[in-house]
């Protein structure tokens, strides 16, 4: 903004008079105290002359009653009543427009409400009463940020290198700001600047990259990276640098020369062996990539969520073997990388999970769990497994470990409650399992899981009404739950009621899960309870041709069924079947000795 243009603006004063003052000022309050009544514009970059404007002296008691305004206002501030801090501020600005201080007050007020308009002509003003006060141009540079007025940047920043010569941030805030408006070679000039000031760095180097790069000029860049390298040699930051360059720009041949100079340097830097496994991922040598990564992986200095990050990598590849098995073998290098880090031995537990090795999984999220007990999710991992694989004991060992450091988990209730339904201690089960239905009220699985499941601890408890209640309340989150289904309906065909809705939920059971022997027998079972035999025949048959553990329980039903279809031999054949198979039945003798079918 053109000063004169900038002054004429501020002669809408309430005085009609503006001034500059040229002294240092940190805070408000100091600032406040020490407003002067003259002004000089010194700003020697603007080739304009020095203006001078003189200000109309505030009174004694103009000034009295201003101080006690001001004060009022920053009480205001603190307690933060913005609006009235705000009212007070521009009452003192009437009164005084030359107030410098709470000209700026009201325009953080105005920028903390993102009204960057008013905000900025407040501080405009400012800065042209007291132009030495880097506050003012440090949030006036906010403004035009906010508000894109990038053009307006170039001198705020001028401004804040005469007011603190010896900070190399507004030399980059000031390049930045001709980098934007791709004022290139300006740009170039500043960093040659900050150069002579602090020296070379990498931000400078970083930040001439980029524009040699916006330039076109690669090879300009590549020289100076060069150059860095033959001046420190031994810094492997800068061929990573210039191959990373080299590779941007489609000179893949050229980088990989400059990584395994690197690696002749330093075999034992992991990031030289992670680029270079990108050079040759994208040449499309997978085997020379990989054993990169092995040795990137063996590596303790590359962080490991860099590595687990690489692993999940893998997942899109899924369920190719080749990927599954590179996952898995380089989460393996992981753990005996970082042996004391759980993050790596939960990685490893979930690439054995993919590689269907749930026994090493198991082992693995254990030493996850002992290194961090904090991490939920391993947890439940690890307590799944355990009742995939039919541990109980397992199952609710971790289960209740897990549930001392994250009680309200409900899933895990509800696994705890299912270990303990396996070891037929229902009362235990139906607390935990209640305590699942309690804590989740919106995931529906977990919620008809959880009611399916106590549907059968209840059955086994002989109550009934809740075990039927409970069944109800599963297939209302999820009608279509085969083994709800199936559960439900083969309890109500043994007590014999409601033999027909029990009839469509088998049949519904047995529809969506076809070849289930278990299904098919209660469909059987039920038929046969409404006495229709040649239909129980049908499926009993196919129950048995799809068992294969060999059911004693559906051998007898067999023979039930060929009784009452007037083949006594086959009953006692099938029942004698069932008794070399394991049926307990305290029924089942009877039936032999006495061949006949008893209730």
């Amino acid at each position: 903004m053109k000063d004169k243009e900038f002054i004429y603006r501020l002669q809408s004063s309430i005085t009609g008079i503006a001034y500059i003052s040229p002294a240092l000022i940190l805070v408000s309050l100091f600032l406040f105290l020490s407003s002067p009544a003259l002004a000089q514009n010194k700003n020697p970059d603007n080739g304009n002359a020095i203006v001078v404007v003189v200000g109309k002296p505030l009174t004694s008691m103009d000034s009295a009653v201003v101080k006690d305004i001001f004060f009022n206002a920053l009480r205001q501030k603190t307690i933060d009543n913005q609006n009235m801090a705000a009212e007070l501020f521009n009452k003192v600005i009437q009164i005084d427009p030359l107030n410098d201080a709470s000209l700026y007050e009201l325009a953080i007020i105005r920028k903390d409400k993102n009204n960057y308009t008013q905000a900025q002509q407040l501080l405009e003003r400012a800065v042209t009463i007291n132009q030495d006060n880097e506050y003012y141009w440090l949030a006036l540079a906010d403004c035009y940020e906010k508000s894109s007025d990038i053009n307006k940047l170039e001198n705020v920043f001028n401004e804040l290198i005469r007011i603190n010569p010896d900070k190399p941030d507004y030399y980059f805030d000031k390049a930045n700001a001709y980098f934007i408006q791709k004022r290139y070679d300006e740009a170039l000039k500043v960093y040659d600047q900050l150069e002579q000031l602090t020296g070379p760095s990498d931000d400078l180097l970083a930040n001439r990259q980029k524009i040699y790069l916006k330039q076109g000029k690669v090879d300009l860049a590549a020289q100076q990276l060069q150059e860095m390298i033959n001046t420190n040699p031994s810094q492997i930051k800068y061929y990573l640098f210039l191959s990373e360059l080299y590779n941007a720009n489609n000179l893949s041949d050229k980088a990989l020369k400059v990584l395994q100079t690197a690696e002749k340097i330093n075999n034992n830097s992991g990031l030289v062996h992670l680029a270079l496994a990108d050079i040759y991922r994208d040449k499309k040598d997978y085997q020379a990539s990989f054993n990169e990564l092995k040795l990137a992986f063996a590596i303790p200095d590359i962080f490991i969520d860099q590595k687990i990050k690489i692993i999940l990598g893998y997942l899109p590849q899924f369920p190719d073997p080749n990927a599954k098995a590179s996952a898995l073998e380089l989460s393996r290098i992981l753990t005996a990388t970082h042996p004391d880090d759980a993050k790596a031995f939960a990685v490893y537990g979930d690439m054995l999970m993919q590689n269907e090795r749930l026994k090493d999984a198991k082992e693995a999220y254990k030493k996850s769990v002992v290194l961090n007990n904090q991490v939920y999710e391993v947890q439940e991992q690890l307590v799944r497994i355990e009742l995939g694989d039919n541990d109980a004991d397992g199952a609710i060992k971790d289960g209740e470990n897990s549930l001392s450091f994250f009680p309200n988990q409900a899933w895990m209730n509800y696994l705890v409650g299912v270990a303990w339904l396996i070891k037929k201690d229902y009362n235990k089960a139906v607390s935990y399992i209640k305590n699942a239905t309690s804590l989740e009220l919106q995931d529906k699985e977990l919620l008809a899981q959880s009611f399916s499941s106590l549907g059968d601890c209840y059955h086994d408890l002989k109550d009934n009404k809740n075990s039927d209640e409970a069944y109800e309340k599963a297939l209302s989150f999820n009608p279509d739950n085969a083994f709800t289904l199936n559960n439900y309906a083969y309890y109500l065909s043994l007590r014999g009621e409601q033999l027909e809705k029990a009839a469509k939920m088998s049949k519904r059971s047995n529809d969506l899960q076809s070849n289930n022997a278990s299904f098919e027998d209660t469909y059987a079972w039920i038929l046969f309870k409404q006495k229709d035999y040649d239909g129980a025949k049908l499926w009993i048959e196919k129950a048995l041709t799809d068992d294969k553990d060999k059911s004693g329980v559906k051998s007898e039903h067999f023979g039930d069924i060929m009784f009452y279809l007037g083949n006594v031999d086959a009953a006692v054949e099938n029942w004698k079947k069932a008794k070399a198979n394991g049926d307990n039945s305290p029924l089942l003798e009877r039936k032999i000795n006495e061949r006949k079918y008893i209730e």
